[in-house]
């Protein structure tokens, strides 16, 4: 009985948007999470522990016809959270659309959109841990500061050996506080490596340790890195889309709206740091809470103590530098801004959609370039980290836009 009540607890926290309950939301995020991305694995292990229950206990016991009512509703709601990630395809489809015209996969030269998937295939969302490809292999633990295991990154490269090949770099979340260049976005690299793209995963600086903006920094210093080392491992130095998830995504937007930021570029203030495309997934918009979108005084007053470690009042130029809403509003910003695709989901407990919705609504009438945007309906935060129908859907949107931005820069250049 007590697994089948946690079980249904967790599969309300999968279809249900709750946000309101002060640190509790992190238990909420993390059962909502697991259970949504992974519901055809509990319903699985579920049903194999009703039938197990049933042969060797039977159905006489007490509490049992309560507890199969229970695994009953659960699967009920684990479908509905099934049925949201096979149909996310929907909405990726429709935001580049949007943004990028109905017919913008004919701008992809023919011999990469071949490579280009359409459908999601079992043999990966079955699999949700399963990351390695054949097709790709390792450079571990380079340096690319002198912070010791926090300024390193690994490369990720195809087996077959080219040049010039397009780079993805990659900023992991986790609050600013916690995460390693291992963690995320393992699907996404490989995928991109396997389509003959060269990837980066990054450490950085860690709060509170290293107060923010040492975290953008590093941000910057990695950009610096690749673009001076890279095409020793075949990538293009002229050609890096940086892509994260919140704290990640947050430092991702700041690289792709602030290239060239002298604060931020002690020591190389002459480097050239930009970017030529951001995908940013359920990012930090803002440290300000300026429109007080996010009810969360808690939030605020963790990245006031923890992340900052100084009041709005004492630094209000590093709560201002820090928000990417405050940058696209600053003259020549938006309209010098690479393309950007941002990923939301609509029930995520940790970053506010309204505040994501904002963002998008003001940078997108000022932006030249296209700006993507993807509202996943009952998306949790930090869906895409492992392989799920809804990951799948990601992916191949993420590789879809990722080499029209390519195909565009491939036209620019040959201006």
């Amino acid at each position: 009985m007590s697994l089948a009540c946690l079980s249904l607890f967790s599969a309300v926290s999968a279809v249900l948007q709750v946000r309101r309950i002060g640190w509790a939301v992190w238990l909420w995020f993390l059962c909502g999470w697991l259970t949504g991305e992974l519901a055809i694995w509990c319903i699985g292990l579920q049903a194999a522990f009703v039938a197990l229950w049933v042969v060797w206990i039977g159905t006489d016991s007490p509490g049992f016809a309560w507890g199969l009512s229970a695994f009953l509703a659960t699967w009920a709601l684990l479908g509905w959270a099934l049925r949201d990630g096979f149909d996310a395809g929907v909405a990726f489809s429709r935001a580049l659309r949007v943004a990028l015209g109905p017919h913008f996969m004919t701008q992809i030269p023919e011999a990469r959109r071949a490579r280009l998937e359409h459908q999601i295939l079992s043999r990966e969302w079955l699999w949700p841990f399963r990351f390695r490809r054949p097709g790709v292999r390792y450079v571990r633990n380079l340096s690319y500061s002198t912070t010791g295991k926090r300024g390193l990154l690994d490369v990720y490269l195809p087996v077959t050996k080219s040049e010039r090949r397009p780079v993805l770099l990659q900023v992991h979340g986790g609050a600013w506080v916690m995460g390693h260049k291992s963690e995320q976005a393992q699907p996404l690299l490989h995928r991109m490596v396997e389509m003959g793209w060269v990837g980066v995963s990054i450490n950085y600086r860690l709060a509170p340790q290293n107060a923010y903006p040492a975290q953008i920094i590093d941000v910057k210093k990695a950009i610096s890195w690749v673009k001076a080392n890279i095409a020793e491992y075949g990538g293009d130095p002229d050609f890096i889309v940086i892509t994260g998830g919140s704290a990640g995504g947050h430092l991702s937007l700041l690289a792709g709206l602030s290239p060239g930021h002298a604060p931020w570029q002690s020591g190389f203030e002459g480097g050239d740091t930009a970017v030529q495309g951001v995908l940013a997934l359920y990012p930090v918009v803002d440290f300000t809470n300026r429109h007080g979108i996010r009810e969360q005084e808690r939030m605020d007053g963790f990245i006031t103590r923890r992340i900052i470690q100084q009041t709005r009042e004492a630094a209000p130029e590093v709560f201002e530098d820090g928000s990417p809403i405050s940058w696209i509003h600053r003259t020549g910003v938006a309209e010098g801004a690479p393309p950007f695709c941002i990923v939301q989901g609509t029930h995520d407990s940790l970053v506010w959609v309204e505040e994501v919705r904002r963002f998008v609504a003001e940078f997108s009438p000022l932006t030249t370039a296209p700006l993507v945007y993807a509202e996943l309906p009952r998306a949790q935060h930090a869906f895409e980290i492992f392989h799920s129908p809804r990951t799948s859907h990601y992916l191949n949107a993420a590789a879809s836009w990722l080499e029209w931005v390519r195909a565009l820069h491939e036209k620019q250049s040959d201006r």
